[in-house]
């Protein structure tokens, strides 16, 4: 694995390169995806990309947390996270594997 980061200017390369849509085309096409994931995900829905993965929001409760240099508990407010779940066939991918069955 190189550990490189692929930014949006990235994806639509990609796209320009494989779709063949003009330049402009692919970058507003992956924006418009994108946006549309982001915006899903703010109002709270979760959002699956068959054979990827899914984008799970999840309600965390009131905790108590230790301060690791001092040991005092102080509450952590309860909040949002977003959490990212691979599918099955991504997870096999990612092992250098074919996917046997079906996907989550």
């Amino acid at each position: 694995m190189a550990g490189e980061t692929i930014t949006r200017a990235d994806l639509s390369e990609a796209v320009y390169q494989k779709i063949g849509l003009s330049r402009t085309e692919s970058a507003a096409l992956v924006e418009t995806v994108l946006d549309e994931i982001s915006d899903c995900i703010l109002r709270g829905e979760n959002v699956k990309l068959s054979s990827f993965g899914s984008f799970i929001v999840r309600k965390k409760g009131l905790r108590v947390g230790r301060n690791p240099k001092t040991g005092v508990e102080v509450p952590i407010e309860p909040r949002l996270v977003m959490v990212f779940k691979p599918s099955n066939v991504m997870k096999a991918r990612v092992n250098g594997q074919e996917f046997e069955g079906e996907d989550d």
